[in-house]
């Protein structure tokens, strides 16, 4: 019985494995036949035409009200920058260098098992020097001598805050607005609902560097820029540091241009036949894919190639510049992806780990990143782009400022710290020169004006048009977006 069962399968299995050949054929060669009739030239521009209409639809309704920005470069520090050595000078603690944190401070809240087993919690207070700068009077660390003369385009929030206490589930929350992965990641929220101004670049590209202040630091995952549960041609692009930006984006030996072109409109013909019988999207997804690769072919490389960049523009973003890979040959790149009107830029730079030597390793780590931050600033302003650029600068969550391990005077290392945190801001919609929010002495709690990863989030989605409570998609029988249940405009922030 079972091997009649097993027979009838066989050839079941054939029959449909002919079948399947007979009818992508006929349609090959019936597709082949027509453009022979209609003309070749005719054909590939229906092809492209279609896919370029495909990816630049944003949703009806989008944006909902008149943007303030464009586009955004979102600067991302992971491992998650010292706000007290950096930022949030804390100077009345030198008193207390080297006392155990008080429990009216700490008031018991959730620490890392890798200081939980700690006896004591000294105090300690930042070894760098700080100084106002600008018109502002914005407080900034020696560390930052280039970003702090532009302090007075600066928005510094000092009241960010957040559940999340280790870095997998910190930076997964401020891509996702959640800690467990699978949510689409923002810039694939953007991409859905707004689609892409350039159709020969992805509308979100991710650029990824080493920081010098720790090599080994925590790794970063490809879901970070995912587009979750929204079609997939939503996720971002991530551009490698060495050899082709892009996989495969080179033809091999032996494949011209004109034969990728031919290949590709074969294809396109029979995915589009698959996706009549089976109405899946992905197929979609995939063809336009297929598209954008194709395009990216002649895009990328004109991208890539600064060799047309002025030296004293070169010179503005640091040596560091010419090392491909770079955090500052990141930041030039995003200056030229926001000429060409790419919607999500996203700059990962990791080290900012910083369990123990800290002193040297945010040395570093400020050296890496200062002066190209700044650079970018002035770049994309000389050029007009700022006013409908936002950047964000900022990490995950901040440190604590008692020590991990032992204190000396010119050495310690500091924990995960959820409760308070800084980032920055800068460009389109967004008031310029402000600090907004407080801590208390030891810049453990927040005492004025909250913000958390929702609510940055949902001002994010407000100043490129979009209303985070509207910006929705159906996904297991429920309306899932960005800010989840949650989020407020930090409406002291914006212009």
């Amino acid at each position: 019985m079972f091997e009649i069962a097993s027979d009838q399968l066989k050839q079941f299995a054939l029959r449909e494995n002919r079948r399947i050949f007979l009818r992508a054929g006929s349609a090959g060669l019936g597709a082949a036949a027509l453009a022979t009739l209609l003309g070749q030239s005719s054909r590939v521009e229906a092809t492209e035409k279609k896919t370029r209409e495909r990816q630049a639809i944003q949703l009806p309704g989008l944006p909902h009200h008149a943007p303030k920005a464009k586009r955004i470069i979102y600067l991302f520090q992971s491992g998650a920058p010292s706000q007290m050595d950096l930022f949030d000078p804390k100077p009345a603690v030198e008193a207390h260098r080297g006392e155990d944190l008080p429990e009216s401070i700490r008031r018991g809240q959730r620490l890392t098992t890798m200081t939980s087993g700690q006896k004591k919690f000294p105090v300690a207070p930042s070894t760098f020097k700080f100084a106002q700068h600008g018109q502002s009077g914005m407080w900034m660390s020696e560390l930052l001598p280039h970003m702090s003369q532009e302090a007075d385009r600066w928005c510094m929030i000092r009241s960010m805050h957040t559940e999340a206490i280790n870095h997998d589930p910190a930076i997964t929350f401020c891509q996702t607005g959640a800690q467990l992965a699978g949510r689409p990641s923002i810039g694939a929220w953007l991409s859905y609902g707004l689609g892409s101004e350039n159709q020969d670049l992805p509308a979100y590209i991710v650029l990824t560097s080493f920081g010098s202040g720790r090599k080994d630091d925590q790794p970063l995952y490809d879901r970070l820029w995912g587009a979750g549960f929204l079609p997939s041609q939503h996720q971002g692009v991530k551009f490698r540091n060495a050899g082709d930006a892009v996989l495969y984006l080179s033809n091999p030996p032996g494949v011209s241009a004109q034969t990728r072109r031919s290949t590709l409109d074969r294809l396109a013909a029979l995915n589009a036949e698959h996706f009549q019988q089976l109405r899946d999207p992905e197929i979609e997804t995939r063809i336009a894919q297929y598209e954008t690769a194709f395009r990216m072919q002649s895009s990328v490389p004109e991208l890539l190639d600064t060799s047309g960049e002025p030296q004293h523009v070169l010179d503005m973003y640091g040596p560091d510049v010419k090392r491909p890979g770079s955090y500052a040959a990141n930041c030039l790149l995003a200056r030229r992806l926001a000429e060409r009107d790419v919607r999500f830029i996203q700059l990962f730079h990791m080290g900012w780990d910083h369990h123990g030597g800290l002193p040297a390793a945010i040395r570093g780590q400020c050296q890496d990143t200062d002066q190209a931050t700044a650079a970018l600033l002035k770049d994309l302003a000389q050029l007009g782009l700022l006013d409908d650029t936002l950047i964000v600068w900022g990490g995950e969550f901040g440190r604590t400022i008692y020590s991990q391990g032992e204190l000396t005077p010119t050495n310690y290392g500091r924990d995960h710290h959820p409760r308070c945190f800084t980032i920055l801001l800068a460009g389109a919609g967004v008031r310029t020169g402000l600090t907004y929010g407080e801590t208390d002495d030891y810049c453990y709690n927040i005492t004025q004006d909250p913000v958390h990863v929702h609510d940055l989030n949902a001002t994010i989605l407000h100043l490129l048009g979009v209303d985070h409570l509207r910006l929705t998609y159906r996904y297991q029988g429920r309306d899932m977006r960005l800010t989840d249940i949650h989020g407020e405009l930090v409406k002291g922030v914006l212009t």
